[in-house]
């Protein structure tokens, strides 16, 4: 009998570690990014707040990847045409000139995209929590991008 008490511990066992495998969430893979390069060009912090100005580009045919930041950040294109899609999956295109604000939180997945010939270039200024990354990778919400 106890044999068949430790077979029957085993599978009660087995079928509650496999229930519990059923309720941990699948995590999607990150889009990566290609062709986009980054530099800082300045950096300090004030309290627990990060400024960062940088300077990204996108070459033709380049994507930042699907992210969010922990911060708010303000855009200007420099140069080229920014196709910036968010989760909605409806891009908003900026061009040469154009400023534009990315707020913060998971909430606010976009991704870059230069559709163009010649890259696109952005003057950056990140405002982070003290140490946070520059951005968060997300999964793609279902676009074609």
């Amino acid at each position: 009998m106890r044999g068949a008490t430790r077979g029957i511990r085993r599978t009660a066992l087995a079928g509650l570690a496999a229930a519990g495998l059923a309720l941990v969430p699948a995590v999607a893979d990150a889009t990566p990014g290609s062709g986009v390069t980054g530099k800082i060009i300045s950096q300090t912090t004030v309290g627990d707040t990060d400024y960062i100005l940088r300077e990204v580009t996108i070459a033709p045919g380049g994507k930042t990847g699907w992210h969010f930041h922990d911060g708010t950040l303000y855009a200007f294109v420099a140069q080229g045409t920014l196709t910036h899609p968010d989760a909605s999956c409806e891009p908003t295109v900026y061009k040469t000139g154009a400023a534009f604000v990315e707020p913060s939180g998971a909430n606010h997945t976009h991704i870059g995209l230069n559709l163009g010939k010649k890259p696109v270039v952005l003057e950056v200024l990140y405002v982070l929590p003290h140490g946070a990354p520059l951005s968060e990778d997300a999964p793609n919400p279902g676009c074609d991008f």
